[in-house]
This record gives structure tokens, sequence and C-alpha cells, in this order.
């Protein structure tokens, strides 16, 4: 083997602006995924020890360097991902805002508390704690690489866990960025350490010995890969997919408001948001209006300035092909038309009335693009936004019956009257069902999701008659049932 076989493989990381080289960075193997999941295993020991108390100002130590650099961060964010620097900005802020909020909650939710014993265990004291599982691993996404991964990273540490992240390949300088501040914020040992590459990587981190858990982020089809990766060795797993998000706009909706909520929603980001509104369903008495509220919102964007470009370029011929074939199904153009790429940057798209069999509607498009379709009646368009495998979220607008709609859809957040509002409110869990996913970050729901809960009995004092005891006389177990068929057989 020369000297060059030897060297670690690299990689680049690009601007998708310009396709200019931004960085290099090595492609970890196996061997040292595993040299880094040993290393957290040890830290992990110490982070544990110094309990909630102790782990609370450490991390509003990493809080304030976080929020102090948001403008040289946020610049590492543009750089990798294309987006303006204003949504870096709020993308950075809502992580911060996360972080705080789990820290100061992690004692409340998983300090040990006591719970009743009942009849049966009078003679018990039950209580249920929260241990951490140890070393989490995290494999994040693209399209939001500090605020999607911190959703696992922070409530992960603050629940006593250390975590090995493994950024996608397009934005590994925003991981390492993430691990240098809070190495700078405690240094006393590795919480959070960084593997950069690419599936192989990832595959890697499922399979090292001594992950408690894999966090993942990403398609439904990586998805499944990791779960079975992870199933090897059963690693229990957090699986947040993509989604296809509708929003519903009810007869009485605010209309102009639902049309800003559904552009922002579906064209913020270059449309590449996992909880973005991606189909609109309303209610025909309104619909010629509505159309013409986002139709207007939609033609004053401008692909390179209003939002960035496809940060993974090859995500422009999805959004191609699903252009082109909700038009060539028959639906109408209001914004846009079928030759929208140019240049790494998707121009706005509305299309209208579009089959419920096409494309566009039932696969994940994941650009700039907004389907509308008028329906009968809200019946008809609960039926539409649930006939998807997915489940993520979904924003309903209506002015008297929002939370009722709300609650007969298949997802696992909805925002009435808003648009993803539910991501920026850290008590709310986060998560999806179907093929979006299952597991929760975000909220009480997601500090546990990175421990294992411990029930302990612990006896008072011991029975006069023991009912777990081969000295058990048979005269207590009839008097038992005698007991049981009085308070419960009524």
């Amino acid at each position: 083997m020369t000297a060059t076989d030897a060297a670690p493989r690299t990689f680049e990381s690009l601007d998708p602006r310009t396709g200019e080289v931004v960085g290099t960075h090595p492609v970890h193997d196996a061997a040292a995924v595993q040299a880094a999941v040993d290393k957290a295993a040890v830290a992990a020991d110490w982070w544990r020890g110094l309990g909630f108390d102790g782990r609370l100002p450490r991390l509003a130590a990493w809080r304030s360097l976080l929020a102090n650099r948001i403008d040289d961060l946020a610049g590492v964010i543009v750089t990798e991902t294309g987006k303006p620097l204003d949504d870096a900005r709020l993308e950075l802020v809502l992580a911060v805002d996360h972080l705080d909020w789990a820290a100061r909650n992690a004692k409340r939710v998983l300090g040990r508390r006591s719970v009743r014993a009942g009849l049966l265990g009078a003679n018990q004291a039950a209580s249920v704690s929260y241990p951490p599982l140890g070393v989490v691993g995290v494999i994040g996404p693209w399209n939001y690489p500090v605020f999607t991964p911190m959703g696992s990273i922070a409530y992960a540490l603050a629940a006593g866990n250390t975590v090995v992240f493994k950024p996608s390949e397009l934005t590994p300088g925003v991981g390492r960025a993430l691990a240098d501040t809070l190495a700078e914020a405690v240094p006393d040992v590795p919480l959070l350490q960084v593997v950069t590459g690419y599936g192989e990587t990832g595959a890697a981190l499922c399979r090292a010995r001594g992950v408690g858990k894999i966090a993942f982020t990403g398609s439904t089809t990586t998805g499944k890969r990791v779960m079975a990766a992870c199933a090897e060795n059963l690693v229990p797993v957090l699986i947040e997919c993509g989604g296809k998000d509708a929003m519903i706009v009810d007869s009485d909706a605010d209309l102009a408001a639902a049309a800003d909520a559904a552009v922002w929603g579906g064209m913020s980001n270059a449309g590449q948001t996992c909880v973005g509104v991606e189909r609109v369903y309303v209610l025909g008495t309104v619909a010629d209006a509505f159309a013409a509220e986002v139709t207007k919102r939609a033609l004053a964007l401008r692909a390179g300035e209003s939002f960035g470009p496809m940060t993974m370029p090859a995500q422009a011929d999805v959004v191609a092909r699903h252009v082109a074939d909700a038009l060539a199904a028959g639906g109408t153009a209001l914004v846009g038309g079928p030759d929208p790429v140019h240049d790494g940057l998707v121009d706005p798209v509305v299309i209208a009335d579009v089959p419920e069999d096409s494309v566009a509607v039932t696969e994940e498009t994941f650009g700039p693009v907004l389907v509308v379709n008028r329906v009968q009646d809200v019946d008809d368009a609960v039926r539409r936004a649930n006939a998807t495998g997915y489940g993520l979220g979904a924003s309903v607008f209506s002015g008297a019956r929002g939370e009722e709609i709300a609650g007969r859809l298949r997802c696992g957040m909805v925002a009435v009257n808003g648009v993803i509002s539910f991501a920026g409110i850290p008590a709310l869990p986060f998560g999806g069902v179907g093929d979006s996913g299952f597991g929760r970050i975000h909220g009480d729901d997601g500090l546990r999701e990175f421990t294992r809960p411990q029930a302990v009995a612990r006896q008072r004092f011991a029975l006069p008659v023991p009912l777990t005891s081969f000295r058990r006389p048979a005269s207590a177990m009839k008097g038992l049932v005698r007991m049981t068929r009085l308070r419960m057989g009524r």
C-alpha cells in the first residue's frame, strides 16, 4: 500500500450558488466512526454524573455562545445551502430557543417522580426515572442543517447523553461549526463529535457498538435503510422523514392571511421544507378569490432573491418532473410554467386543479411549487388531505372550526390560521406518522425520547399475608378475589 493509498479519503463541499469549493472534509470509515463512539461513551459517564444542575450552566454557556455568533454561523449556512442570510438567521434563532428550553426543562420532565402504587401495592413506594441512553447518533439533513438536527442534539444533551453527529455531505461545515462552539463552551470532554462522509458513514454510525439510539432526518427511502442497519443490533431509532403537507382553506377563512401563509410555507427555503405547504385544498366558494391572492404574492417572488437555489442540484429534476406531470394531467399554471428550472434555481410555480393521482400531489416535491385544488366541502378537503402515506404536518385556515378540522387530520402537527408555527414552539412535540416516520423531537416527549424509562418499586413493609410467595395460603387468594369482585365487578 502506498502512502497515497493510506491517506484518508476526503470530499469537497460546494456553494450551490456558485459551484465553488468551500471546504474539504474527511470521509470517516467504520473504524473512525467507532472511535468517535468510544470516545463519546467515556464522555457520557462524566456528563451524566454532573446531573441536571451541573449540565444546565454548561448548556447555557453554549446557548450564549451560539446567540452571540448568529451572524458567523449564519454565514456558514448560507455558504453551504445558498439560502438567504435572514432565513439562516431565523433558523439559528429557533435552534437557540430550543436549546434553552431543553436545558431548562430537562429536570422537570426527566427527574425521578413518585407514582401511586394502588391498593394492591399499598406496601410499595413506586417511582419512575428517565436515565440517559449514553451515546446518541444523529444523522442530519441539508435543508435546515442547524435547526432540524438540534431538535435531537440539544434534547439528547439536556437528557444527559453525548452525541455523535453525521451531518449531510452537503452541509458538513455547519456540523463542524456546531461541534466547535460546544467544545469552546464546554472544553472538559467531547460532548458533540462530528463524523463526515456519505451514506457509508451513516451506516457505520448505525452499526457502531455502544450507540444507544439513532435519530435520523431524511427521505423515507433512506429512513428504511437506517432502520434496517439499526435492526442488526436492536438499536432503537427515531425517524423523521418527508411530508406532503396540506393546507385546508375554509369558506370563512381570512383569504389574504391564508394566501400569504401558503406562499411562505410552500416557497420559503426554495420549498425545501419537510413541513412546508405542498397541497392546498380550498372550498369552492372562495377558490377563485384565494387563487387570485396566491397568484399576486407568488408573482412578486424572485428565485435567487426571495429564496435560494436547490441545495441538492438533483432535486431540481424532481421539481421539473412534477410540474410537467401536473400540467400534462390537466392542471392550470397560475404562476410559472413547464420550464421553471434555470441555473440551479427554480422559479415559483402555482398550479390549479391538478388531478389527485398526479405525482405533484402524491409525491414529495421539495421545491417552490404549490398545487391549489378546489373542493366541495370540508369533508372532501379532509379526505384528500389524508389520502397520502405521509403524515407530517398540516395547516388549516378557518374562522370558526379550525381546531375541529385539525383534529380530523392524520398527521403529527397542525397549524391553525398560521403555517409551520408548531415547529417554533419548543414545548410542542414534532414528528410524523406513516411514511413520515415515528418518534418525537421537541417538548417533553422529545426529552423522553433520549432516555430509557426505569420503574422502581420499593417495599416499605411486608404484607401480613404474602401474595407472591410459595408460602401463600389458599385463603389469601380467595379473599383477594372476593375483594376484587366487590371493587371491580360492579
